[in-house]
């Protein structure tokens, strides 16, 4: 049976993470406050900005930049785009 979280970024409960998507304070905060749907859109911005951005994820500069990013997108704040790219939904 699926877990259920409310999720900050959409404020309702829906369905939750099967386990914290990393180590620690931080991994804990998402697996309990994160709804799936709102990780696997993450996940996919967070593509974008590695991608376009041509980020190194093993420099530090690079994970601070997509630490904050994952906080704005999850408290629904303006976040980077990637340059050109349009959402195919809209």
């Amino acid at each position: 049976m699926s877990r259920t979280v409310f999720c900050r970024k959409y404020q309702k409960d829906m369905e939750g993470l099967e386990f914290a998507p990393f180590p620690g304070v931080k991994g804990q905060e998402v697996f309990d406050t994160v709804s799936k749907q709102a990780w696997q859109e993450w996940l996919k911005h967070q593509t974008l900005l590695i991608n376009e951005k041509r980020l190194n994820a093993f420099e530090p500069s690079a994970r601070a930049f997509l630490e904050e990013q994952r906080e704005l997108f999850f408290s629904n704040q303006d976040v980077e785009q990637a340059e050109g790219w349009t959402d195919s939904k809209s």
